[in-house]
Order: structure tokens, then sequence, then C-alpha cells
């Protein structure tokens, strides 16, 4: 259907030039994409800052086969980071992503004032309803606090009925991020609707299972995948065709650290749906998420761990205890004070 949401995809845009990264006259808007990229976003993006006065620039490239690291060995890298590394603003639009590439830590180091939202794989259909149809302020206040409510445990337990029982301490030295969506600020910024944390790796020990997706690499899943974790590190996986696809993948980069915790998270954003777009899965409301491979610096200050990829997989309406307290129960918030504001927040 190429006129989906003809009119709404204009006011996604607006959103995102106009609020998240409050683009002013003349920055620079460099947007980035692949061949599997909607393109539709792309161009309406372009035209909201153009629009706002700003200057955009479209580098659209051939799809890599492959995330993170693994496309810097398919790209035009040289001329990609020279336009990043002067630019004001970037959107990442790529089907595989740039983050934790080569290409991303060196346009995000050497470029300060650099305002990097990552957007991988969006589509028009997501793009309005995650963009589109949620007051972005109310929802970062809520994240906002989600995130101070965990930040402020010691130890965290994850549970769902589909059998997954894993506990982990929390590592003080690490930042509890609310992933707001909001660019006004040099940085590295994700699609709002998820709080995002690394634990103390060598504290992770128990059973996953994924019942969601598992993005880039598969998306929806047909059967759960049940990891055994100890210590931070995958041990075991079990399950049907899917699981040892996955596994395969993991183990074919012969690299420790693509079997180890990158980082966990919790979805809360209300107009997400399980498609299989690696955004909005992430944020599913009670949903929680693990990644696997590179981790990134600013979960891990001063310096991350780089890895050959990277892997991330959803488990649905999970059950939340922070230090011994319920927040969630199969994904319905029930911690007092997120119960009271969640109410307030739209879904549809």
């Amino acid at each position: 259907m190429i006129d989906l949401y003809d009119y709404e995809i204009g006011k996604a845009a607006d959103v995102l030039v106009g609020e998240l990264f409050k683009l002013k006259p003349d920055e620079s808007f460099v947007i980035t994409c692949d061949t599997e990229s909607d393109m539709r976003v792309v161009d309406a993006a372009a035209r909201a800052a153009f629009s706002a006065g700003a200057r955009p620039m479209v580098l659209r490239t051939a799809t890599p086969l492959g995330v993170g690291r693994q496309t810097d060995l398919y790209l035009p890298v040289e001329p990609m980071r020279a336009a990043l590394k002067h630019a004001d603003t970037w959107v990442e639009f790529n089907k595989q992503y740039l983050l934790y590439s080569d290409s991303w830590r060196i346009a995000t180091s050497e470029n300060p004032k650099l305002r990097y939202l990552c957007l991988p794989a969006m589509n028009v259909d997501v793009f309005v309803r995650l963009f589109a149809r949620v007051d972005q302020r109310q929802l970062a206040d809520y994240l906002e606090t989600v995130a101070r409510v965990i930040g402020e445990a010691h130890h965290v337990r994850l549970t769902t009925s589909a059998g997954e029982d894993v506990s982990f301490e929390n590592d003080p030295s690490h930042p509890v991020l609310p992933r707001t969506g909001y660019a006004d600020k040099p940085g590295t910024h994700m699609l709002s609707g998820m709080v995002a944390w690394a634990p103390a790796f060598d504290t992770i020990n128990g059973v996953v299972v994924f019942d969601g997706s598992i993005v880039p690499q598969i998306g929806v899943i047909s059967q759960p995948v049940k990891v055994q974790l100890e210590k931070g590190a995958i041990t075991r996986i079990e399950g049907g065709r899917e699981a040892a696809e996955w596994e395969g993948w993991l183990r074919s980069f012969d690299d420790p650290q693509m079997l180890r915790v990158a980082h966990v998270s919790c979805g809360f954003h209300p107009g997400a749906r399980l498609t299989g777009q690696i955004g909005e899965d992430e944020r599913l409301w009670g949903g929680s998420q693990w990644g696997f491979g590179s981790v990134a610096a600013y979960l891990t200050p001063p310096q991350g761990t780089s890895a050959a990829s990277h892997t991330d997989a959803i488990s649905m309406n999970t059950s939340i205890w922070l230090d011994g307290q319920q927040v969630t129960d199969r994904g319905r918030v029930v911690h007092p004070e997120l119960a009271k504001l969640s109410q307030t927040l739209k879904k549809g």
C-alpha cells in the first residue's frame, strides 16, 4: 500500500525533526539508509528537515550482510565517515544498523557535537504509530521515572509464564538509561519506549526464554528459545529450528563476546506491537529484551566491549522484581507510583 498513512507520515516526521531533534535552521541533517530501508520514511524526514530550514543529506548504500561491525566490511566507510564527522545531526534508518560499527564509533567519538538517533528498519506503519500517536514528552517523563526506580534497586529478578527465571545485581557504575527519543543534545540516542542498562555481568544467572522475536537475524519466532545463562554467558540454547539457527549464527564468529550479555531492557511504549521490527519489538509494553555481543561505552563507561556483531531477543509479558518488590506482573504494571502514571499514557 504505497499510500498507507500518506497524511499521518508528515506528522511523524515533524515530531522527529521539530520535537525530538529540535532541528535549527542551517543545521546539517544526515540520513543514512540502505536498499532495504523504507524510502517513504527517509523522504518524509528529509522534507521535514528542509521545511524546518535545515540542510538534509541522504546517504543511501547497498544493504550490508550483517549489523554493527559487520557493516564496515561492505560499505564505503571513508566517505561516509567523513560526512558524519562534520554533521550536526544524524538519523539512521538502515535496515542493517551501523550502531556498534567502527563507523559509528569514529563518528560519535570524533564529532563531539553530533546528535545521533538510531532508528533501524523504520517503516511507515511503525513510524506513524510510535511517533505521531503518542505524547512524546509524557512518555519520556514516564520512562525517566521507571529508570529512577530501577536505578535505586540492587537486586533484579525477571520471570515469565514461558519459564524464564533470571536474576542479577545492578552495577552502580553503569547508568540506567531511559530511552526517550530526544536527540536535542550531543550523543547517541534511541527510539523512545524502553529503559536499558548493563547489569553487573558476572552476577547474571538463570534461564531466559525468548518468545517474541530475535532481531534482526530471524524476526518473530514460531516457538520459544530457552537460554541458560551463567555469570552473564550463554551455556546452553534449547528450542526448535530457530534456536539452532540463532546458536549457529552466534558461534559462527568464533568470538566469546557474542555469547555474553551486552545489556537488558524493559519495554514501555503504549503503541508498540510485535512485528519483527527491531526497534518496536524492544519496546513492547511489559516485555523485556536481552542484547548479546558488542557493549556500547554509554552503557559501561568509560568504554564498552567490542564484538563481531550484536543481536537482541525479546521475552513477552515479563514480571519484574526489584529488591523483592514486584514492579510488573506478566507485563502489567503493579508498582504503585508507576501504575498510576501509566494510566495517563495513551495506548493505541
